[in-house]
């Protein structure tokens, strides 16, 4: 074996064995709180057979470096192992660049599309929830965390990335070139969609959100609607206090959503007098792109009996992240805080299931989608009644 191949068999397995050591015995300590820490014991002891019997010099704070990214990436796609160059970057409270591609990331091997904003460049470009980026600018998305993700694809408005994407088949990647815009501020958009039938697209929940959603569904109620769609489908950016405002206007009473933090007691977030404004019936559009702020919305209207779920299964992201610094100057990025449905069920890793499952049809890449919207087309299937009666 040349010493190019050991080098090569060594940094591909020299990570594996750590990530695989670290993440599943700090797991079972992790889960067995007051166990002794014997396994810590067995990680640097792998620790220091790498370093005094591989056949060549090791570089351990490399090994080291992949360990720790190995041990956030087990926890969940939105922890991550940070330098301490990128913790002053986040520290120093630099906005990030103005231009955006309109994406939304998780990690699945690859870094994974959640979904591609409306009228984004990335939407506009075809991408679409499940796709794969193998790469950003060249550099690979293997060992890529979604913090480094999201980040890569943020710059200069008006200059450009490139991606690599493939869609179903890893062996069949395509080269997309992306020009960065700004982010539009048009959250919510809305229209008749039948008579009777209000139809409000939410693109994303931001700072704008309840009160464009509130003036539209007025309007639409003064025009004669009587049932509303609400569309949240490919529906994952925003703040997930937003969602909770949202549903705010739909819940009269009862719970909204609960928060779980470990170490503190659970917190319970209820309707407040004056919330319920919007009384008319709706139905949620969800599928696999629904996230974050969007999925604590329709928990809210569904626990709470105000609409029915149509679509996919949603994603199941609903946390937050915290910093934590650590004596070198790196730090971690780690989900604190999770959601829960009105009733106490796991939202985060979890999603939602639609009580009426209607799945979107697939497109190749490069194709347009089909004309017809099965999900949309089933949700006035079952609004006709209502709107009848």
């Amino acid at each position: 074996m040349s010493s190019t191949t050991r080098r090569f068999v060594f940094w591909l397995s020299a990570p594996f064995v750590v990530f695989t050591v670290a993440g599943g015995l700090l797991s079972r300590v992790i889960a067995r709180e007051g166990a002794p820490y014997q396994e810590l014991k067995i990680f640097n002891d792998v620790v220091g057979l790498i370093s005094s019997n591989y056949v060549e010099k090791v570089d351990i704070d490399k090994v080291m470096r992949g360990a720790m990214d190995g041990l956030a990436d087990s926890l969940d796609p939105d922890s991550a192992f940070l330098t301490a160059e990128q913790v002053k970057q986040v520290e120093s409270g630099v906005a990030l660049p103005a231009g955006d591609v309109g994406l939304d990331l998780t990690r699945q091997y690859y870094l994974r599309v959640i979904a591609a904003r409306d009228g984004s460049a990335a939407a506009k470009a075809g991408l679409q929830t499940g796709d794969y980026i193998r790469a950003i600018d060249g550099k690979p998305t293997r060992e890529m965390s979604v913090w480094e993700g999201m980040r890569a694809l943020r710059g200069p408005v008006g200059s450009k990335v490139s991606l690599s994407v493939f869609r179903g088949n890893a062996n069949d990647p395509h080269a997309i070139e992306l020009v960065r815009e700004a982010v539009s501020g048009t959250e919510v958009t809305s229209r008749s969609l039948a008579p009777g039938v209000g139809y409000v697209r939410v693109a994303s929940f931001g700072s704008r959100t309840v009160d464009q959603a509130k003036a539209q569904i007025a309007d639409l109620a003064k025009g004669g609607a009587r049932h509303l769609i609400l569309d949240i489908r490919r529906t994952s950016g925003g703040s997930l206090e937003t969602g909770i405002a949202f549903a705010r206007l739909f819940v009269k009473s009862g719970t909204i959503a609960i928060r779980e933090t470990k170490g503190s007691a659970r917190e319970t977030f209820d309707a407040r007098p004056g919330d319920g404004a919007v009384t008319i019936p709706a139905t949620v559009l969800v599928d696999s792109g629904t996230s974050n702020a969007a999925e604590l919305f329709a928990a809210a209207l569904v626990d709470n009996k105000r609409a029915e779920l149509i679509g996919e299964h949603t994603l199941g992201r609903a946390s937050a992240q915290r910093l934590i610094r650590l004596p070198d100057g790196s730090g971690l990025y780690l989900t604190v805080t999770r959601y829960l449905t009105p009733s106490g069920t796991p939202l985060h890793e979890k999603g939602l299931a639609p009580s009426v499952l209607v799945d979107q049809p697939e497109v190749e890449f490069g194709q347009l989608p089909p004309a017809n919207d099965p999900v949309l087309d089933k949700a006035l299937e079952r609004v006709a009644p209502k709107k009848a009666a």
